[in-house]
């Protein structure tokens, strides 16, 4: 097995996909992603897109649009958010908005599609990838509510599911290793930042010329070991908190279950019903 390292894909798309003769690289992603080809026309700028010092190392995106006209949001979140899910939101309407010009009709707006690649367990599901779009379904009579064939030939759209915004989400810590398909291939590089000479994916034969470490400058590979660096205080500052987090809440409640177990003591109680009330060890309440 020929597997080579590569550089992050997050890295990928900050420092080498912003190319036009790169674009078949994010072009192959989204295509098996997609199950249909998707054509780059343009990389859209937004604030988010933009360089400066402040940068956070654990989220990075890119916002383009195809030769159809639709816009795909690409989002790399690489540590714990509890709110993403309103972010993905927030991110959605504000492409709408921004795309909605003065004197506009509103079958005119944008398709948006987001795809969100986390590096943390958000929600509770048991894939590894998930695609989400709006659907109306009968109250009464469970049928799916349709667009009439007027609607259809005015909005140039087949259904409703296609005019509201579609959202996938790659949870890559989920996914096992093992490459069954060709969108899995895209898994795996994400996961392993490494590209096996058998994969015949879209996009991971440029993506295994193009984003192979032994092609990077000394001075590219200073600032992306650096990066890396970065993305891993980043991810240890964000754990380190969420555990603190957890070990103030379980010694508050430690805390109160010894005020607890001594108010019981104090009523006569026996260590054994105070244990099994307080879920307090027996040594802990013979030493109260």
């Amino acid at each position: 097995m020929n597997t080579q390292t590569h550089v992050r894909f997050d890295w990928a798309i900050k420092k080498i996909l912003r190319s036009k003769a790169n674009f078949g690289i994010l072009e192959g992603f989204l295509s098996e992603l997609l199950k249909k080809d998707i054509k780059i026309l343009e990389i859209l700028e937004s604030e988010s897109n933009k360089e400066s010092e402040t940068d956070k190392f654990n989220r990075v995106d890119i916002k383009v649009k195809d030769s159809n006209g639709e816009l795909y949001i690409v989002e790399i979140q690489n540590t714990r958010e509890l709110e993403y899910f309103y972010k993905i939101l927030y991110n959605t309407s504000k492409a709408i908005s921004e795309h909605m010009h003065k004197g506009m009709r509103y079958r005119e707006s944008i398709k948006v599609i987001t795809v969100s690649i986390v590096y943390f367990d958000i929600g509770q599901g048991s894939d590894y990838i998930y695609h989400g779009l709006t659907k109306f379904t009968g109250i009464h009579t469970q049928d799916e509510l349709k667009l009439s064939e007027t609607q259809q030939k005015l909005f140039n759209r087949p259904s409703i599911e296609s005019i509201f915004p579609d959202h996938y989400i790659i949870k890559v810590n989920d996914f096992d290793g093992e490459a069954k398909d060709t969108l899995d291939q895209w898994v795996y590089f994400l996961k392993n930042s490494a590209i096996e000479e058998k994969f015949t994916a879209k996009g991971l034969k440029e993506a295994r010329e193009i984003l192979n470490e032994i092609n990077m400058t000394p001075e590219e590979r200073a600032a992306y070991n650096r990066y890396i660096e970065d993305l891993r205080y980043e991810t240890s500052l964000a754990d380190t908190i969420v555990f603190e987090m957890q070990f103030a809440r379980e010694e508050g409640e430690r805390k109160k279950a010894l005020e607890i177990a001594r108010e019981m003591i104090q009523n006569g109680m026996t260590p054994e019903v105070i244990s099994k009330l307080t879920k307090l060890d027996l040594e802990t309440i013979n030493f109260l």
